[in-house]
């Protein structure tokens, strides 16, 4: 039996999945791995172990699959990983020189002001880049770690530092590392999201990388979404497997929803990411949005672009109501608890743990509860938390809607973990007003990597893809059942929970103590130094 496999590399946990020829998943393995918090607001993780946990799904998988569908042929293997997770490793070992920055990781913010102070604008690079100033990007994790850690530094100045996306680090892995040639390369969708890439010229803007200070020999080659990059070389069942696809997870997700222009999807797992496509056209926002690649599938195809509305918390909050508040006992209880009162009754949750994204692009903001009564109870909080869910990704479609100079969206394609949710799924369609259709298997973000894949070795044509292949996905349709008068009424009230949310950072305790998460020493400056702070993982959100 011929397929295609998709290794999808997540925030807390690695998946490898097989598909045949009519998208349908075969087999896959799910391998978590640790979170590493070093001081309150930073988050890591171990290269090496991001690399174990793919290593393991692989094997498993294709055990699993064998024992049921007997001898198998991959014909191709596709990359989607965690987006804006900064890697730096020695070029002469392959050895990483730093943990991972992970993308939510907001030890920048000091970079972040003081670059758009000197620059004169937080939008200084979005005629470029499509990127506001942020913590989220990866440029800022890079220049923190090359001022902050002389491993790096030392590395970089003898050109021995390889800087690269989880994707680059990953096919650099499997295409032999450091003894066996490993390739140093990315794809436009990651690569967009480093905040030094021309979005226009798909190639790395020289002007912005001086602004970094980083070398040019430092960064992987850009290369597009649906192509052979090389062989997998490393010892495993996928050795000789040819690597032709790579994406960012939420153009995966994309990719995998079979979105056409002016088609939107969002993913509910850790975050929120909402992506509407914009076709060959690229849309500069002036609504708080991010202008991205979507994709290109093929070395000479034309670029598709994006907007992107990026949503800090969503899963992620689920978790915290059940690991840090003791609400729920499991993720999946949050349905059964919130369905148990008719309403939030008035209450108003908005969880800007470590600031707010798009549309606000808030990073002194906090997270607040207001409107709270004698009546309320836990339940409430817990449905205040769902409805957070759906109004900050209202926020973004409005926002999607003004930019893109587009009427309503017709329906809207949803995925990830707490998609499953159907309480949160029907809250979703009642506050946009708009049709929400979940597909029957729920990881578009693997399916895309396979896709890209596939595309790129021949064994699906584009048309298959977006054609044929799209009316495969079948699901589940989730219909307004409130006015619009009634939805826009608590949209109002919500705004006004957001604005209470602004400025309410404290600095000095953020960089202060807490025993549990710092030690009172200097911050850690080497790898040996970060991993003595590895903490146990939470559960994936998607």
């Amino acid at each position: 039996m011929e397929c295609v496999g998709a290794i999808d590399q997540g925030t807390q946990s690695t998946r490898f999945v097989l598909y045949d020829k009519q998208c349908q998943p075969l087999s896959s393995s799910q391998v978590e791995f640790p979170q590493i918090y070093p001081r309150a607001g930073w988050v890591e993780q171990d290269p090496l172990a991001i690399w174990s946990s793919v290593t393991e799904a692989v094997h498993r998988t294709m055990e699993a699959a064998q024992k049921q569908h007997g001898e198998l042929r991959v014909m191709a293997v596709g990359i989607t990983n965690q987006r804006e997770t900064t890697v730096v490793w020695d070029r002469n070992t392959g050895q990483p020189l730093y943990n991972a920055i992970v993308w939510l990781d907001n030890r920048t913010a000091d970079v972040c002001h003081k670059m758009a102070e000197q620059l004169g604008s937080r939008d200084y690079f979005r005629p470029v880049t499509g990127l506001p100033v942020s913590t989220y990007f990866s440029a800022y994790k890079l220049k923190w770690l090359l001022d902050n850690v002389p491993e790096v530094a030392a590395a970089a100045a003898e050109g021995r530092c390889c800087f690269g996306t989880v994707d680059s680090w990953l096919i650099y892995q499997l295409t032999g590392g450091a003894s066996g040639g490993g390739l140093h390369l990315t794809d436009v969708s990651n690569a967009c999201r480093t905040n030094l890439m021309e979005l226009a010229a798909l190639a790395w803007h020289e002007p912005t990388l001086r602004l970094f200070g980083v070398r040019p020999d430092m960064l992987p080659q850009i290369r597009s979404n649906a192509e052979v990059y090389g062989d997998v070389t490393a010892d495993g069942p996928l050795k000789g497997v040819p690597i032709a696809g790579c994406l960012g997870d939420q153009q995966a997700a994309m990719m995998g929803q079979r979105c056409a222009v002016h088609e939107a999807k969002n993913t509910y797992g850790t975050g929120c990411f909402m992506l509407l496509n914009t076709g060959s056209e690229l849309v500069q926002s002036s609504h708080g949005l991010l202008s991205t690649l979507a994709f290109q599938l093929g070395a000479d195809a034309a670029p598709s672009y994006a907007l992107e509305g990026s949503i800090a918390i969503a899963g992620q909050g689920i978790s915290w109501l059940r690991d840090r508040m003791g609400f729920i006992a499991d993720a999946a209880d949050s349905e059964a608890v919130a369905s148990s009162v008719q309403d939030s009754g008035g209450v108003y949750l908005v969880p800007a743990f470590g600031g707010l994204l798009a549309p606000w692009w808030q990073d002194d903001a906090r997270g607040v509860i207001v409107g709270l009564t004698q009546y309320s109870t836990k339940a409430h909080i817990v449905r205040a938390m769902l409805e957070a869910i759906c109004f900050q990704t209202l926020d973004v479609m409005l926002a999607m809607q003004q930019d893109a100079d587009c009427s309503q969206l017709r329906i809207l394609f949803v995925d990830g973990g707490a998609s499953q949710n159907n309480l949160l799924m029907q809250m979703q369609a009642d506050i946009l007003q708009v049709p929400v259709r979940r597909p029957t298997h729920l990881e578009t973000t693997s399916l895309g990597a396979a896709l890209a894949a596939g595309i790129g070795v021949g064994f699906w044509t584009v048309e298959e893809a977006f054609q044929d292949l799209k009316h495969n996905t079948g699901g589940t349709l989730f219909e307004p059942q409130i006015t619009a008068a009634a939805a826009s009424r608590r949209h109002a009230k919500w705004k006004k929970a957001v604005q209470r949310s602004f400025a309410l950072a404290d600095l000095t305790h953020d960089l202060d103590d807490d025993s549990e998460q710092r030690d009172d020493a200097a911050p850690p400056k080497t790898l040996a130094g970060c991993k003595e702070s590895a903490a146990a993982a939470e559960q994936p959100g998607s």
